[in-house]
């Protein structure tokens, strides 16, 4: 046995390099929790975004996007005047950032050296979501209520065209090489496929068995896409054909999906307190290998490639006051100031 279990391992890397599929270096290793960053303030909030090679995390909060600094975990400065921010979307390349203004239905270009508002530009109704295109330097937002997308010049700072969708749009993604745009249509149950180029809707996609999908990640090498619906699954769609290859169970109240190419995870954050981590052993098969325990509202999160950390928004609220007679159940209010973002990683 001692010298078959080699030769065992060596057919076992072989199969899974013809699958496409490198077994990831940190395969073994359980998420944890690492620390909590501290924001403070009121309001609620949204997206997640990173600058990996700049070491920044982007936090949107009430009506201001927080900046911290990933090595030393700490909040380094603001982005003010940005009304109902969802989200804010980073240009490299340009030393820009985009956020989506919901509440003056509006895309505000930054600056990321100065973290200040360079120009504003008309959107849609209530833009969303939100992410940049390098290759063609264009910014989009996804309008909410607009069902609508509106794409920008991110150098001119021009609206190049509004594209209808046809439904409510929530998380996208690209996939550059490709030249491909995806959005979840939210209510109509369907992912919508972009030719970043031209602007096309190339096809409509149902994301059966998933309902309601927010969250979409995607991982461009393998060309899958990962969906967080609401009916708490994880689909897993061959970006080429639509074709659902897989899925997984989640928790509830799922908002984000991940996916880290260094370690062929997939992640749903959800805000019963939990996520839902799956490896995608072949390009047709999702694994779970870790439900995460995190923090209730815990539902919005973001990735680090660079160091496999995940980031995660949330709070602390006060207990929810029984219902009276006849009335709703009462809404739980923010305790003041307990804003955070909390960090988990494998290290």
């Amino acid at each position: 046995m001692r010298t078959c279990l080699p030769l065992l391992a060596r057919l076992s890397l072989a199969g899974a390099l013809l699958l496409g599929v490198v077994p990831p270096a940190h395969a073994a290793t359980a998420y944890h929790f690492i620390q909590e960053i501290p924001v403070g303030g009121d309001g609620g909030w949204d997206y997640l975004s990173i600058d990996p090679a700049a070491h920044r995390l982007y936090v949107s909060h009430g009506t201001e996007v927080v900046v911290i600094d990933t090595i030393a975990d700490r909040v380094v400065g603001r982005i003010l005047d940005t009304p109902g921010v969802h989200g804010l979307a980073v240009a490299a390349d340009l030393g820009r950032g985009f956020t989506t203004n919901g509440r003056e239905d509006r895309l505000g270009i930054i600056d990321l050296k100065t973290l200040r508002t360079v120009a504003k530009v008309e959107t849609g109704a209530n833009p969303d979501a939100m992410l940049y295109v390098a290759s063609t330097r264009e910014a989009y937002t996804f309008n909410g209520r607009g069902h609508s997308a509106t794409v920008v010049d991110a150098v001119a700072g021009k609206v190049v065209t509004t594209v209808p969708l046809g439904g409510k749009p929530e998380f996208a993604t690209v996939d550059e090489a490709a030249a491909r745009v995806y959005n979840n249509l939210e209510d109509q149950n369907t992912v919508v496929e972009l030719d970043a180029k031209t602007h096309a809707i190339l096809h409509r996609w149902p994301i059966a068995p998933g309902e309601e999908a927010s969250g979409m990640a995607i991982d461009v090498a393998h060309h899958r896409l990962f969906l967080g619906c609401s009916n708490q699954v994880m689909v897993m769609m061959d970006a080429t054909s639509g074709r659902v290859v897989s899925s997984v169970p989640i928790g509830r109240g799922v908002d984000a999906n991940a996916f880290d190419p260094g370690t062929q995870l997939a992640f749903a954050s959800c805000g019963d307190g939990t996520v839902t981590i799956a490896r995608e052993e072949t390009p047709d098969r999702l694994t779970v290998v870790q439900t995460l325990q995190t923090q209730p509202r815990a539902r919005t999160m973001t990735l680090d490639p660079a160091t496999h950390r995940i980031y995660l928004s949330t709070a602390s609220f006060e207990p929810v006051a029984p219902a009276e007679a006849g009335a709703g159940r009462s809404r739980p209010k923010m305790i003041p100031g307990s804003f955070r973002v909390l960090v988990y990683g494998i290290d």
